[in-house]
């Protein structure tokens, strides 16, 4: 799942070599610490956080197929 986040983020922002993912795995939750560039960060949120929402939306049916339950933060 990590991959897929990976794929969503890079195809989002302009500075690739800046985005890093960490992943933090507790029973049947997986949490996801994103961080990308300043100059990127509102790419990655979008107009009234739609785009961090979409995201979201489509981790959570990714990780529900894995009866797993995800959760995504976007930091500085």
């Amino acid at each position: 799942m990590k991959e897929i986040l990976e794929l969503i983020i890079t195809n989002l922002v302009d500075n690739k070599e800046e985005i890093s993912v960490e992943e933090t795995i507790t029973n049947n939750n997986i949490d996801y610490k994103v961080k990308v560039s300043k100059d990127d960060m509102g790419k990655v949120i979008g107009k009234q956080g739609r785009v961090a929402k979409s995201i979201r939306t489509v981790m959570k049916s990714v990780s529900a197929k894995e009866g797993k339950k995800v959760n995504i933060e976007f930091v500085d």
